[in-house]
């Protein structure tokens, strides 16, 4: 029994395991996605996240073995990111067309972003670090961490807070689209990327390829533009 334990710690250790342990259970719970017609509550990482977490403290693995063996996962974020170009560039006339009116979308769903977060917590007397950590919620994670390093917050902090808003606002954003009778897959697209990232962008893809590409051009236009107000608000408002 004892040799058992210690081989199973052993296996457990070895980095490439989690690599194909997380792409497991991420085909898995995106398959059961699929035969639900991508229902919002089956999102794929609503659910591999919490089997992941329960996989790894039954076995008593550490983050930073976990985080090793899926840092190629980590490296194909920038590749997939770039990927996003590609339908950018075949629907650039139709982005062209509609400029004017992404701009007013823009700002007004980043500054509401920025200003509805921060008002809420510092109604309820919430500290400046924590002020500063939810102010680039709706930028995208690397963004946020920098952002909320530089106005003084806890960067770990904010890379949840991005990642939990990312998750909920694509389950939300379809069914919400629909209840208020939103049916041009430009402005759906748009509004998913600008307050849910990457997650917003994915869901926007699989819904429609219209909708996913105004949906990347959405989180990286809101990823600037959120580093840019909270950068000028830092040094405006700087103690």
């Amino acid at each position: 029994m004892n040799d058992l334990m210690a081989s199973l710690r052993s296996l457990a250790s070895t980095p490439l395991l989690w690599l194909a342990v997380t792409l497991v259970v991420f085909e898995g719970v995106d398959m059961l996605s699929r035969r639900s017609g991508r229902h919002p509550l089956c999102h794929p990482v609503l659910w591999s996240t919490p089997i992941l977490i329960g996989i790894l403290l039954a076995t008593g693995t550490t983050y930073d073995t976990y985080a090793t063996g899926t840092q190629m996962l980590t490296f194909l974020l920038g590749p997939a990111t770039v990927a996003l170009g590609v339908p950018l560039w075949r629907n650039r006339v139709l982005i062209r067309s509609v400029a004017k009116p992404l701009v007013v979308a823009l700002f007004a769903g980043s500054l509401t972003a920025i200003g509805s977060a921060v008002a809420v917590l510092a109604l309820f007397g919430a500290p400046r670090e924590l002020l500063a950590s939810i102010a680039p919620r709706a930028a995208t994670t690397p963004v946020a961490m920098a952002v909320a390093a530089q106005l003084g917050g806890i960067p770990t902090l904010a890379a949840v807070i991005v990642l939990s808003g990312g998750v909920i606002g694509a389950m939300v954003v379809t069914p919400m689209m629909n209840v208020l009778g939103i049916t041009d897959f430009r402005a759906r697209g748009f509004a998913a990327g600008v307050a849910a990232h990457g997650f917003g962008t994915a869901r926007a893809f699989q819904v429609d390829d219209v909708a996913g590409t105004f949906a990347g051009v959405g989180m990286a236009l809101n990823a600037v533009t959120t580093a840019i107000i909270l950068s000028l608000a830092a040094l405006l408002f700087a103690p």
